[in-house]
């Protein structure tokens, strides 16, 4: 059935596909619909789950690891100082290797308060070792909702599958929404192979010494790792099953590019429009749509950028201190090529503050007519600051 709803609905109506047995959050802007969508199935009788209602982001995570520690599935949602709240716990549930799946709407931290979109929320637990998933419309929302539980179950990782605010959350537009009995065929019952169970009693989440605690580590690692092929065949599955396919990353117009412009989110939309654009125009130029950034895809990265010449990397975010985070990714996943492409950073639309085609344009034009990249991050849309002033002028 195709009908027309914001994305924060269309996570939600994934989750209830998805049979979800135990759903907890706490509401915070721009994430709150997603949660309250789900307490109306939870509340009327459509979704047959528990709904746990807690006092804070921390608590609906410590909720969700005992839940998923008993073999249930579980999902979250939240946004920005309350994924930072969570943050403790976003290690025990990784550490744990609990499966929970998270609605992450990108919000800019505060101060200021701000709950407009950028990806520094995210991209700041991108060491938790959650998979992250970076969505460019409504319908990828929902598939790639369903696509997480599948991948978290087989890889036991958690995962967040993350939306930009109102650009995505809260934006309406054309949904199809799959047939349930088409959803359990592709996303069977939940079977744990580990399980809090009084008929067989085992120590959970324990002490670990030295001589067992790194091979922990190195066990998450690996099964990180091993998600990139894990997801290609769940994409495969999912293609055969809804006729829909996704990659970890989408190249457009690559191939012959002399520069290739690379995003996530919903700036990929506007940034085909300017590709097309510029291609009438007789320019070289294609784009890198990048959607799973852990793990990092850094071998399909480099197998598309490596025959390029120049790169621009479109951040919408920052570590600072370092610059754009995409952009950092994309220089670690080059730096051992031959001859590898020049990586040009840009940081934009922080904040919320628009992306436009013509600040597009200007990335590519800025890109194209310098010979080498003098900053790690070029500040792109930015007005002039005086003395701590913030001027009107551009």
């Amino acid at each position: 059935m195709k009908t027309v709803m914001e994305g924060s609905h269309a996570v939600a109506e994934a989750v209830k596909l998805a049979r979800v047995q135990v759903i907890s959050a706490y509401p915070i802007t721009p994430q709150t619909h997603i949660v309250e969508r789900l307490s109306e199935y939870c509340a009327d009788g459509s979704l047959d789950a528990k709904f746990l209602r807690v006092e804070s982001e921390h608590s609906a995570m410590a909720a969700l690891i005992g839940a998923s520690s008993t073999g249930v599935r579980t999902f979250t949602a939240t946004s920005s100082q309350g994924l930072a709240l969570m943050h403790e716990l976003l290690h025990w549930a990784s550490g744990a290797r609990l499966p929970i799946v998270m609605a992450e709407v990108n919000r800019a931290m505060a101060p200021g308060w701000n709950i407009w979109t950028d990806q520094t929320d995210s991209l700041s637990q991108r060491d938790t070792g959650w998979i992250q998933i970076y969505c460019e419309d409504g319908q990828e929302a929902l598939d790639r909702t369903l696509q997480a539980f599948r991948l978290a179950e087989s890889v036991n990782l958690p995962a967040m599958v993350i939306l930009d605010a109102f650009f995505l959350s809260h934006t309406y537009e054309p949904v199809d929404i799959p047939d349930q009995a088409k959803v359990d065929e592709f996303l069977p019952p939940y079977e744990p192979k580990f399980l809090l169970d009084p008929g067989n009693p085992c120590a959970f989440n324990q002490l670990a010494p030295p001589d067992v605690y790194m091979e922990m580590r190195f066990s998450i690692q690996t099964a990180m790792q091993s998600a990139i092929g894990v997801l290609e065949e769940i994409q495969n599955d999912f293609s055969e099953i809804f006729e829909r396919s996704y990659g970890s990353i989408e190249p457009v117009e690559c191939d012959d590019a002399d520069i290739i412009l690379v995003t996530s989110g919903t700036v990929t939309s506007t940034c085909k429009e300017v590709i097309e654009k510029l291609r009438s125009a007789g320019e070289k130029v294609g784009l890198l749509k990048i959607s799973l950034f852990r793990p990092f895809p850094g071998e399909a990265v480099r197998k598309v950028l490596s025959r390029t010449r120049k790169v621009a990397v479109v951040d919408r975010n920052c570590s600072f201190g370092s610059g754009g985070i995409f952009a950092q990714e994309i220089r670690s996943a080059l730096c051992n090529v031959p001859d590898h492409p020049l990586v040009y950073g840009y940081v934009a639309g922080l904040g919320g503050r628009d992306i436009t085609p013509e600040l597009l344009e200007d990335i590519y034009w800025q890109t194209k007519n310098t010979d080498f990249p003098e900053l790690d991050s070029f500040w792109m849309g930015i007005r002039e600051v005086k003395d701590g002033i913030i001027c009107s002028g551009s």
